[in-house]
């Protein structure tokens, strides 16, 4: 049987931040899936585990964890890799109690998620045996994210200020599912990604100027021969995260001897949407067994 039970990992001020902790309560010590959402750092939450992973945890008799963390605007990116970092910690410390192995982790992620699975390879401790990044980015300050989108102004009404303004700060957020807190945030994102402040707004630091110090959450500009196998799946005609993005990270893993895959889905968007359906199950099927073969036990 596959349960679920819910954790708070950490409070910040007076907010808590939970944890979603998937297991078979009769299974101890299983290694560990962790699923980090994605939303642009914006919006999201933890219920948005993707079936197949789930499907594979269940089968296999993994534990899986998916993990809340504070959304910008209303805090910044330092405190949102500072919550992934606690996530981790608490997860070494905990994992023993919730009868799993957080010695054996794999940690997955889409989008925004995928951006940080990328660097839970630089900041998380212990570090993770293996990584998928779906449709995810190694920067943050490329000219797809500090330049105004062009996809964005064409494929929406543009967004004011006022109205963009009016969909956020009014308290800290862990999560936006149910409701309209998603649609709402979601105006808040258009509005960036159409006059092109997404990094400035969401960082906290201006890309023109500050471009050093954002050198640490760039996890394509922190990679060594110890980072982890990674996988990366991407559609090449993403409007929303370009191809491009992942296709950079595999060529700096690649100048590192990082083992790692590209899997390339031609034609699929963002999501992988509209890609042919073929592509999209071969691509999910090699992840799953990416992911099972780095959680083998030690022959």
């Amino acid at each position: 049987k596959f349960v679920r039970a819910t954790y708070a990992y950490k409070t910040a001020g007076d907010v808590k931040i939970d944890a979603d902790v998937y297991r078979a309560k009769e299974k101890e010590f299983s290694p560990v899936v962790v699923w980090l959402h994605g939303g642009a750092l914006i919006m999201g939450g933890r219920d948005s585990v993707p079936k197949q992973l789930l499907e594979l945890c269940r089968k296999e008799s993994y534990a899986l964890v998916s993990f809340d963390y504070r959304l910008a605007p209303e805090v910044k990116l330092p405190d949102i890799i500072e919550d992934v970092k606690d996530a981790f910690r608490w997860l070494d410390e905990q994992g023993p109690k919730l009868h799993i192995d957080p010695k054996r982790i794999v940690v997955a992620g889409g989008s925004a998620g995928g951006y940080l699975t990328l660097m839970t390879g630089v900041c998380a401790k212990p570090r993770p045996l293996a990584l998928v990044s779906y449709w995810g980015y190694g920067d943050v300050d490329g000219d797809w994210y500090t330049k105004a989108s062009a996809h964005y102004r064409k494929a929406a009404p543009l967004v004011s200020k006022d109205e963009a303004d009016k969909a956020v700060g009014s308290r800290v957020l862990t999560g936006t599912t149910g409701g309209d807190g998603q649609k709402v945030r979601g105006i808040y994102y258009l509005y960036l990604r159409q006059n092109g402040l997404w990094t400035r707004e969401v960082t906290g630091f201006d890309p023109a100027t500050e471009r050093r110090k954002l050198d640490p959450y760039c996890p394509v500009r922190n990679v060594t021969g110890a980072y982890p196998p990674t996988m990366l799946v991407h559609g090449t005609e993403d409007t929303d995260v370009p191809y491009q993005l992942s296709a950079d990270m595999a060529k700096v893993l690649a100048d590192n001897r990082v083992q790692h895959e590209l899997m390339t889905v031609r034609g699929a968007g963002h999501g992988l949407s509209g890609g042919d359906r073929k592509l999209i199950d071969a691509a999910n099927a090699k992840a799953m067994e990416f992911i099972r073969r780095h959680l083998k036990a030690d022959e």
